[in-house]
């Protein structure tokens, strides 16, 4: 690319290491870039689960490049990313692992910089280390290596020959780390034991490295390549040789957690899917999140907004789901510009999810069921309370919930007023990762935290695996599944995100 007269532009571009694999691996720096992107240009290894943290509007485009398989070339790449940046637009560029560590970061840096526009390089955490370590092996030990070498072993393919010298590489002292080796894994093994490196050097190799669906191999620089053959290992993988692969015996702490190797789906919405993934992801779970509904605004926002407006004129809010607490004071706070003027209403909650949510308000909950976290249970809990006749009720929900509590307290001679907070409609584009993986990979089991998801899913006309198991957060949610003529195996003893994956635990660790 010739050298740019352009002026400069307000625009930036971050090149942003993504990190392993694993959401929590990301630097705070590079969330931050993610937060503040326009565009999000990112690659195969980033994990597409990072994506949640962009701000809504952001442009999302996906140029991922595996062994034969690219959707751009890297020219393309750089060209696309000088582009947008000229346009003023803050774009982040995410590449798995670090950005310079064998990931092209400083091709494009450079051209960035020839280019004259601005643009910073945020460091990410590189599986050459993760990986390893996820796999109970540290690269570095007291008692076996105190010197560490990385290469990769994906060379520039149009150059002529190797500028990899293993005559020195198999006589370095320490551990031994290389990157996208492995479908060279018996010519690089071979020219290492050629070069006087002993063939009973242990080695390792981690596929998917900090993935819930990670997988080791173990073996030694003589029966590496036929082990691979052997087991069909397929990249991404890092390679390690050395003594501390020794160590794995000891301290593998990442596969021994109860739920790895198991894949979970998770129909959530984007925006609350992590807490649910985050839980099993805990307790080493494979998760694929695959949302099938989104949250949009009401069809009647001036009503909501009224009856927001009034809300200190009514005796009790009552909240049956945190997205209706979310919706509603984020209008209020339009309105109101002190928490005060919500005035003495007293609020009831349907559960400790969207007590939660209140609380987070700085807002205390006066009413909430024992134990019983549906409609019918925060009914009882008022029944228990007080008298309701002519007691004046706003009830925030969505467009779809179920009219118990307005049928039921009405009943009981209260005045109720429903406010339309947000309604749930199908998600038909944030969710082709995850069907793509629970159609070619499959599942143990599938998670649904509500009717709305459980009906979403099916629309999307996605043929569930065979032998795949069924959980539902509560009996309301359990009907759904029912209705659509299929079985439901795992039923959370409460309705709660907690009891969901206490369940799914319980179910799947005999």
């Amino acid at each position: 690319m010739s050298k740019s007269t352009a002026s400069p532009t307000s625009g930036i571009c971050y090149l942003v290491g993504a990190g392993p694999g694993d959401p929590g691996l990301l630097t705070i720096k590079g969330k931050e870039c993610i937060e503040a992107a326009d565009v999000l240009v990112y690659d195969y290894l980033c994990n597409p689960e990072l994506l949640r943290h962009a701000k809504p509007g952001t442009q999302r485009m996906y140029v991922g490049k595996k062994a034969k398989d690219h959707t751009l070339t890297q020219d393309q790449i750089n060209e696309l990313i000088v582009k947008l940046t000229r346009e003023g637009k803050v774009v982040t560029r995410l590449k798995g692992g670090d950005p310079v560590l064998f990931g092209r970061g400083a091709e494009e840096a450079a051209e960035l910089a020839e280019a004259g526009v601005a643009f910073e390089i945020v460091p990410g955490i590189t599986s050459a280390i993760a990986g390893p370590a996820y796999a109970g092996i540290p690269v570095t030990h007291r008692d076996h290596a105190s010197q560490l070498t990385i290469f990769t072993g994906h060379e520039d393919p149009t150059k002529e020959e190797t500028s990899l010298d293993y005559a020195k590489l198999a006589k370095a002292d320490g551990t031994k780390v290389f990157l996208m080796g492995v479908e060279r894994m018996e010519e690089i093994t071979g020219k290492f034991i050629e070069n006087g490196a002993d063939p009973a050097t242990p080695m390792a190799l981690v596929r998917w490295a900090t993935h819930g669906r990670q997988q080791t191999l173990i073996g030694t620089l003589g029966d590496m390549a036929e082990k691979v053959k052997a087991a069909g290992f397929k990249a991404p993988a890092v390679a390690v040789v050395g003594d501390v692969v020794k160590e794995r015996k000891n301290i593998n702490w990442f596969e021994n957690r109860p739920l790895f190797g198991k894949r979970i789906v998770v129909t959530r919405t984007r925006q609350q899917i992590g807490q649910v993934s985050k839980l099993l992801r805990n307790l080493g779970a494979d998760v694929i999140e695959l949302p099938t509904i989104r949250i949009e605004e009401p069809q009647n926002p001036m009503l909501f907004g009224e009856l927001v407006q009034d809300c200190h004129t009514y005796e009790w809010i009552v909240f049956t789901s945190p997205n209706a607490v979310d919706a509603f004071f984020t209008l209020f706070y339009k309105l109101y510009n002190d928490a005060r003027s919500i005035g003495g209403v007293r609020i009831a909650c349907v559960g400790p999810g969207t007590a939660e949510r209140v609380k987070a308000q700085h807002l205390a909950v006066d009413l909430m069921p024992e134990k019983n976290f549906v409609a019918e249970g925060l009914v009882q809990a008022f029944k228990d309370f007080q008298n309701m006749e002519n007691v004046n009720v706003l009830w925030v929900r969505g467009e779809e919930t179920r009219e118990v509590i307005a049928n039921e307290l009405t009943g009981l001679g209260a005045i109720v007023d429903e406010a339309i907070a947000y309604r749930t409609v199908p998600e038909k584009e944030d969710n082709l990762e995850g069907i793509s993986r629970l159609v070619s990979e499959g599942a143990d089991v599938i998670t649904f935290t509500s009717a709305s998801t459980v009906d979403s899913f099916f629309a999307l006309q996605v043929p569930l695996p065979t032998g795949i198991q069924i959980a539902s957060m509560g009996p309301v949610t359990s009907e759904a599944i029912r209705r659509h003529g299929l079985k439901v195996d795992i039923e959370a003893r409460s309705s709660t995100i907690p009891s969901l994956v206490d369940a799914v635990l319980k179910a799947l660790v005999q």
